[in-house]
């Protein structure tokens, strides 16, 4: 069974922040789960380097937008790689071969009737007499009255145009806009408006899109779809591939997700697999991203796959709410944010997955509290999991010489897992994750109890087979554990893996065989909750 996994696309402009692995960071546990039950996964991504964001800050910082863009590609990339995400291709937007399927695509779209030509106005400042990308004209969201750019508002999402806004300024100059008539290309959404429609009331039946996207997708069909321009008079971006415009750029909606087809079509001809697969009607696709880019996985990317007569819609949509940052709203300009290369510099990266798993915004906004993550860490990661391992561990280290008693398991193993297994499975291919983190945390809890009502420390004594029998008992809970953490603990999990000389893990309960342990290390350090303090005290600070 194919299963297609998209990450969204980061900009290319800023270091990533918790916010940004939030609402990421479900694409890799979904990855990682559908390996371990030997399915066939391609999971893909890259950054963004074609956005107005990028030209901004090049501008700012008086360099070409190309090292802009190469810095933090790089960075993105070894962020994703420490924080453990297993993309199987993770591209970039300036690639020439996205630039060849993008322009395939406008193409295709333009043949078959779903692209036009007409004159509109276009914000242009008469300051650097240039016309200006959407994201360069700020002003008041009509819909809400808040601040929003003249591509969309973050507070409401109201997909904008620069003209909807009122109180307009350019972000280059500071003062009002003129518009000025120019020829662009329009993508016909209103054509495809029955075919949403029925993508989102299917969606809607089987629950298999997340209900902010439900509900954001349907106010957008309710008011009527309007067809949107497709380009642009950008500095950098995809040309046009049409005789005399070659100067335009194709817009970001249709560029930017299209790069789901390019990553794949990459990946394909890096690997030598056959990418196709991941294409056809009966492909699961999920689609990874925050609540802002909601319209463009529901709205514009199944419009184009229709316009292409490509069958494999989106089928899961997994789109978060906002994380805030000590109650408040996260802002990069004011640097209250947790920039993820600083964070991990200072803690473990499964410490960072497991709160951004079990604090996840899956349902409605939630908060990223210094204490919560550090208490977070101590009381579940160390004090209920590593030190459930460690205890064991040790203990037939210390009793048994390294070397695992062979005995039966006791019920919390044996019956207790399958069923573990199976609950943990479904709540995860419904997106469910943080529930499903529940679960086995609810189960580790179980086992230090069953540790400490069976007393191992007095039955080496008294009960020596007793003794035997908790001891394989745990084990075993542990072996499976690494399994069914594997997704959100990759590290750790690994980790306990190598101890137990677990040649590979997979998604069903096993026994492991006579081991020999030695060194036994612990899997979490504590975190000494000064900590807090410090961290609190970095927020906001522009050092």
């Amino acid at each position: 069974m194919p299963i297609f996994i998209g990450g969204a696309w980061p900009y290319a402009n800023g270091s990533l922040h918790t916010g940004h692995i939030s609402s990421l960071l479900p694409g890799d546990l979904l990855a990682r789960y559908y390996r371990l039950k030997r399915e066939n996964v391609l999971y893909v991504s890259g950054s963004d380097c074609n956005g107005t964001p990028i030209t901004i800050r090049a501008r700012q910082e008086n360099i070409p937008p190309q090292e802009v863009a190469d810095r933090f590609h790089t960075e993105f990339q070894n962020c994703f790689s420490k924080l453990g995400f297993s993309y199987d291709c993770y591209t970039r937007t300036d690639h020439p071969q996205h630039h060849e399927v993008v322009q395939k695509i406008f193409l295709t779209l333009l043949n078959n009737g779903y692209i036009y030509k007409k004159e509109m106005e276009q914000a242009y400042c008469e300051t650097y007499d240039q016309f200006l990308p959407d994201r360069y004209v700020e002003g008041t969201c009509p819909v809400c009255g808040k601040q929003a750019r003249g591509d969309q508002c973050d507070y409401c999402s109201a997909i904008l145009d620069p003209g909807d806004l009122l109180d307009r300024t350019c972000k280059l100059c500071g003062q009002p806009p003129v518009f000025k008539l120019t020829e662009h290309f329009y993508l016909a959404l209103r054509q495809f408006q029955q075919k949403l429609e029925r993508d989102v009331e299917r969606a809607e039946q089987k629950q298999s899109w997340r209900q902010n996207a439900i509900q954001l997708t349907k106010r957008y069909l309710q008011e009527g779809l309007i067809d949107r321009a497709v380009s642009r008079d950008l500095p950098i971006g995809v040309s046009i591939p049409v005789e005399g415009y070659e100067d335009k750029k194709v817009y970001v909606w249709i560029e930017a997700v299209s790069g789901y087809f390019s990553a794949s079509q990459l990946w394909s001809q890096e690997t030598g697999n056959d990418d196709s697969l991941f294409w056809k009607e009966d492909t699961i696709t999920y689609y990874i991203h925050g609540k802002d880019n909601i319209p463009f996985h529901t709205i514009i990317w199944p419009a184009i796959l229709h316009g292409i007569q490509n069958p494999a819609l989106p089928r899961h949509i997994v789109s978060n709410e906002y994380l805030t940052l000590e109650k408040k709203k996260l802002s990069t300009s004011k640097n209250w944010a947790v920039w993820v290369p600083d964070i991990l510099e200072r803690y473990h990266p499964d410490s960072i997955r497991y709160f951004l798993t079990i604090n996840a915004p899956e349902n409605r906004d939630t908060d990223f509290s210094w204490r919560e993550f550090i208490y977070s860490h101590n009381g579940e990661l160390l004090g209920a999991y590593g030190n459930f391992v460690n205890r064991t561990l040790k203990f037939i280290e210390k009793y048994y010489g390294g070397l695992l008693p062979e005995s039966r398991v006791d019920r919390i193993a044996e019956s207790l897992l399958p069923p573990l297994y199976q609950k943990t499975g479904c709540l995860i291919e419904e997106s469910r994750f943080k529930e499903a983190l529940e679960e086995i945390f609810t189960y580790i809890r179980s086992a230090n109890k069953y540790f400490d009502e069976q007393q191992p420390w007095k039955q080496i004594n008294g009960n020596p087979a007793g003794c035997e029998t908790t001891m394989a008992t745990c084990v075993a809970i542990i072996a499976n554990l690494a399994q069914l953490l594997e997704p959100f603990l990759p590290f750790s999990s690994k980790e306990v893996q190598q101890a137990l000389g677990m040649k590979e893990s997979s998604w069903k309960v096993i026994y492991p065989d006579r081991i020999q342990l030695s060194g036994v290390k612990p899997l979490f350090e504590r975190i000494d909750i000064k900590q807090i303090d410090e961290e609190l005290k970095r927020l906001g600070n522009p050092s």
